[in-house]
């Protein structure tokens, strides 16, 4: 178990760097998660019109830029995928594929999460259906899974699952081309429509097909915020926030993306700066 800190940022888009970096300069404990080269929204954006004092800026550059201001900082990334977050009383436990975390504040600043929620995720969260490979990899001994990827990145949780199961079963929701080095790897292309249990099984059911097996892994690169946080009110995908970025749960806050539209890079540093110095005052009442 890490030291806990003063704050915790979850997410490297711009409203997570921009806390990170007002947090920092408040002389605050912090730890930032999320990728090591930020927001893939903002690399691929071929230029940004509106982000003041940098006209036309490319996304490329945009978070070069913010990347350099980190390690300017000495902001260092924990490179981690939150699979859960815990209020705690005095203190959040963050749940990771690789350690538990602690933090005395959180701001959630995870953007929007990518691909809708299946029908039948929710209802089967637990009873077959997992968010993370590296997390429960050990119940599938002996078994066949099915990991249903919406990055690249996730092959990575497919092979490491593979190593434990009989077979797995990879749905890529993406473009890209796979690749495997296990040969226990089956590679299904489809549509994910739905998920549903039937007996002990779990059944994945495609556009004109079904897969059957003994569990489902649906590996995004967030999670839906109401499943993120137990008890954390929202509004469709987004968390509900007032002015100060304050959610429901004390303590707990949010910037960005994920706390509705627009969806603009210029608003998420805005609401970034805003939740780290509500954080900050949290911390001086408490």
């Amino acid at each position: 178990m890490a030291d806990r800190v003063d704050i915790a940022i979850i997410g490297t888009g711009p409203a997570g760097v921009s806390a990170a970096l007002t947090a920092k300069i408040r002389n605050k404990t912090l730890m930032l998660i999320g990728r090591k080269h930020l927001s893939d929204k903002v690399r691929k954006s071929h230029q940004i019109q509106n982000y003041p004092g940098f006209p036309d800026i490319s996304g490329e550059d945009l978070a070069k830029a913010l990347s350099d201001h980190l390690e300017k900082m000495g902001i260092e990334i924990t490179e981690e995928q939150v699979t859960a977050v815990y209020a705690m009383g005095d203190h959040f436990a963050i749940q990771c594929a690789k350690e538990m975390y602690e933090a005395r504040t959180v701001i959630i600043a995870t953007g929007v999460m990518q691909g809708r929620v299946l029908p039948g995720e929710e209802e089967n969260l637990g009873r077959g259906v997992s968010y993370c490979a590296t997390c429960d990899a050990a119940l599938y001994k002996g078994k066949e899974a099915v990991v249903v990827g919406y990055s690249p990145r996730e092959e990575q949780e497919a092979e490491f699952l593979a190593e434990v199961a009989d077979k797995v079963t990879y749905v890529p929701v993406y473009k890209e081309e796979t690749g495997f080095e296990a040969s226990n790897i089956e590679v299904v292309h489809g549509v994910p429509k739905e998920i549903r249990r039937d007996g002990n099984k779990s059944v994945l059911v495609l556009d004109g097909s079904e897969i059957v097996s003994d569990g489902i892994f649906v590996l995004r690169d967030s999670v839906s915020p109401g499943q993120l946080v137990p008890g954390l009110e929202t509004e469709g995908a987004h968390i509900k926030t007032e002015r100060d970025m304050s959610t429901g749960i004390a303590g707990l806050f949010a910037a960005g993306d994920i706390t509705g539209t627009p969806y603009q890079d210029a608003k998420s540093v805005g609401e970034g700066n805003v939740a780290a110095l509500s954080a900050v005052n949290y911390l001086a009442k408490k």
